[in-house]
C-alpha cells in the first residue's frame, strides 16, 4: 500500500494556495478582493499565489473592468476539481491513517513517558 501523501498535490501543499483554491472549489468565480478579505492576506500575496496556480493550470484568471473600475476574478479549471477532490481525500487519509496499521506492534503498549 502507498502512503496517501503520494496523491497531495504539490501546488496545493501551500498554505495559501490550499485556501485559495477551497475557497473557489464553492463559487463559479469570485472577485479578487472577495477572496483577498476572506483569506486575509495582502493583494501582493494574493497576487503572487494567484499566478503561481495559474501557472499550473489550475487557476484562470480573468481580468476585466465594472464601470470603469478594473477589476480581477478568479476561478477554478475544469481539471482542478479531481485534483483538489484527491487532494483532500489524501490529506483526511493522511489524518486517518493508523501508525499500528502499517507500522505493528511497538512492544511497549501501555507504558508511559512519565
Amino acid at each position: 500500500m502507498t502512503h496517501p501523501r503520494n496523491e497531495l498535490n504539490e501546488h496545493l501543499t501551500h498554505p495559501v494556495r490550499f485556501s485559495l483554491v477551497a475557497a473557489l472549489a464553492v463559487a463559479e468565480q469570485a472577485d479578487f478582493a472577495s477572496i483577498r478579505d476572506h483569506l486575509q492576506i495582502s493583494d501582493s500575496v494574493l497576487s503572487r499565489q494567484a499566478s503561481q496556480l495559474e501557472a499550473a493550470g489550475l487557476v484562470r484568471i480573468k481580468k476585466g473592468y465594472v464601470g470603469k473600475r478594473p477589476r480581477t476574478w478568479l476561478s477554478l479549471t475544469p481539471e482542478v476539481r479531481e485534483v483538489w477532490s484527491r487532494h483532500v481525500d489524501a490529506l483526511r487519509a493522511i489524518a486517518e491513517l493508523s501508525p499500528s496499521a502499517t507500522m505493528g506492534p511497538t512492544g511497549d503498549e501501555g507504558e508511559s513517558d512519565g
